[in-house]
């Protein structure tokens, strides 16, 4: 949510700052804006409601704000509605300082009482003018940059990110960050800052992942840390991996399809980060064979996809493993005082590894003692650092507000995992461990079989573009992947759409059955596709639309559906692996029918970084 740049070199900064924001519109907006120190010591600020292309018009494409040192935002709306008003950068009363801020000042009504009493005014109903005066407060006070944000954190409650400009400090930006993601990275005589690696990859690969409370001094080509007792902090710099071409469409009408198109790869190369030796090898994540004979039992926490992920994998390894496996919400396990175990891990699925509440469960986790491993897809992320052992997966960036690519490789490692418990818990014959093994390494090409029918399910959706109801059915791994399926549907499409475990059906949700209504089954395990099948027989003789994904040609799906989509055999096991990119595909294709903007659905944002 929200997305924060900053840039400090020889070019003129707006436009250096705007291409970053376009880079970050994934992230969800509301409003965008810069603010410039020019070569006379000024602070011009830029503000607009409504997309970027919109201040890209009033800065006629940041060449109308002179100046080589800036800072740009764009804004979800937390505090105050959207508007010029409220949009960032906010300034103090003489705007000698300015700052954009990511996250949730939660003390903020207290805070802006206290500064109004020693004479502040405000002009917006937001919690980022709280900081910025705050932090205009100490300096006054105190005259030093540094000690002013360093006692802004010692008051401020809640997860930030902020980044700040003052006049007295030409060409520098100084910034700080508390739960709220903030890379900074460097090129030569060039400084950059972002909330995110697609805003500064086409400038630089060399980067700072700034640790919460740190504070930063950035200047041309240099960045001095200081803990908060302006203290000077000794940092490596990370080389990022990803090219800049991967955060492009690349000919794509949407970075969505686009990123559907690339998962074959992504699952290719996570299964090979996984394999050495022909072994699956876990011994560069924290988490090895000592470790795994000592676990008795799984707690997956995780949200959205992620979640979803989880599930599947809770299938999986109780399968496998026969291990007790519990999937929950980051956000019920956070507050809900779960009972400390330190037989238990906790395995974090993030994409980002900065979800709010998938690091709050982190941190709940280990303050109980309990051993964690995360799997994410950022490298140095905070849920990468402060787990006990990571597991990276290998989609490279996701643009896309509606994962795809991500889901994908956490199924990956899902399977991973279950396939190293299962041999150290020796639950497994070695045959079966090797078929497995090999059928993991056949995913990538069947998926690229699905993707190349993607005309079929193209008319498909063309053929259900009226419908109001979508409900999805199945039973084990395939209810795993149709929580998933619906998901998709509901976030791109704005169809109303429900998952249902298949036995479910006749236990209330039935009676939403009427003429006309799509219900897609999934129907990958063998042993359950007779029970499934019944199940759709029931809403069809409630006049449903039946519509299956299979990987059989059993005549009797052929029966029940009225249109039957057929991906290649795997393992039911791996099923979701496959069965999901269909309704990948029919979400997308929906969305596109109606006209709705794909890479960025209403109301949501790629990264949840706050409650």
């Amino acid at each position: 949510m929200c997305g924060i740049v900053g840039y400090v070199g020889e070019k003129q900064a707006a436009p250096v700052l705007l291409d970053g924001l376009e880079k970050l519109e994934y992230r969800g907006y509301d409003s965008a804006g810069l603010a410039v120190l020019d070569g006379k010591n000024n602070i011009n600020i830029a503000r607009a409601k409504g997309k970027l292309c919109e201040l890209f018009k009033k800065t006629d494409g940041g060449k109308a704000l002179e100046g080589v040192c800036g800072i740009g935002h764009t804004r979800w709306a937390t505090h105050g509605e959207p508007s010029e008003n409220n949009a960032h950068p906010h300034f103090n009363d003489d705007k000698t300082i300015a700052a954009v801020h990511n996250g949730i000042i939660e003390n903020y009504a207290e805070l802006k009482g206290k500064l109004s009493r020693q004479g502040y005014e405000f002009y917006s109903e937001t919690d980022t003018e709280v900081a910025t005066k705050l932090v205009d407060y100490y300096y006054k006070k105190h005259g030093d940059p540094v000690r002013a944000i360093a006692n802004f954190v010692l008051r401020v409650r809640g997860s930030y990110a902020l980044a700040v400009l003052f006049k007295d400090y030409p060409d520098q930006i100084f910034a700080v960050r508390k739960d709220s993601p903030m890379i900074i990275g460097v090129a030569g005589g060039e400084a950059f800052i972002a909330s995110d690696v697609p805003a500064i990859l086409k400038y630089t690969k060399s980067v700072y992942y700034v640790a919460n409370t740190e504070i930063a001094h950035v200047e041309k080509g240099k960045v001095t840390f200081y803990n908060l007792d302006k203290e000077v902090v000794e940092k490596d710099l990370t080389e990022i991996t990803w090219n800049a071409q991967s955060a492009e469409k690349d000919g794509y009408e949407h970075f969505m399809l686009k990123e559907m198109h690339e998962q074959p790869r992504v699952v290719k190369d996570t299964v090979n980060g996984l394999i050495k030796d022909g072994k699956i090898d876990f011994s560069d994540f924290g988490l090895s064979d000592k470790d795994i004979a000592k676990v008795k039992h799984i707690t997956v926490v995780a949200c959205g996809s992620a979640y979803h992920a989880g599930v599947a994998a809770q299938y999986v390894l109780e399968e496998l493993a026969r291990i007790p496996v519990r999937v929950e919400l980051s956000s019920e396990f956070r507050y809900r005082n779960p009972v400390a175990d330190k037989n238990c891990l906790v395995i974090v699925i993030s994409q980002s590894g900065e979800t709010a509440d998938s690091l709050a469960a982190l941190r709940e986790a280990k303050k109980l003692k309990m051993k964690t491993l995360a799997i994410v897809n950022v490298l140095g992320s905070s849920i990468a650092r402060e787990a006990d052992g990571v597991l990276y997966t290998k989609a490279g960036p996701e643009i896309a507000v509606a994962t795809t690519k991500a889901y994908s490789s956490q199924l990956i490692a899902g399977y991973a995992l279950a396939l190293k418990f299962a041999t150290v818990r020796n639950t497994i014959t070695q045959e079966r461990y090797k078929e497995l093994l090999s059928e993991l390494s056949t995913l990538p090409e069947k998926i690229e079989c699905i993707l190349k029918q993607k005309e079929s399910i193209q008319h498909f959706a063309s053929e259900a573009a009226n419908k109001k109801n979508v409900f999805f059915i199945g039973r084990g791994v395939d209810y795993a992947v149709c929580i998933e399926g619906s998901l998709k549907l509901k976030e791109i499409s704005y169809v109303h759409s429900e998952a249902y475990a298949a036995g479910e059906l006749k236990h209330g949700p039935i009676s939403l059955i009427e003429d006309g209504t799509l219900v897609i089954g999934v129907l990958m395990q063998e042993n359950l596709i007779e029970k499934t099948l019944s199940n759709l027989v029931e809403t069809k003789s409630r006049g449903a639309y039946i519509a299956a994904v299979t990987c059989g040609d059993d005549k009797k799906v052929e029966n029940v559906a009225d249109v039957k989509i057929t991906v290649p055999y795997t393992d039911g096991l791996f099923a979701a692996s496959l069965a999901v990119i269909p309704l990948q595909l029919f979400a997308y294709y929906l969305s596109v029918l109606k006209g709705n903007d794909v890479d960025k659905p209403r109301n949501l944002a790629k990264s949840v970084t706050v409650e």
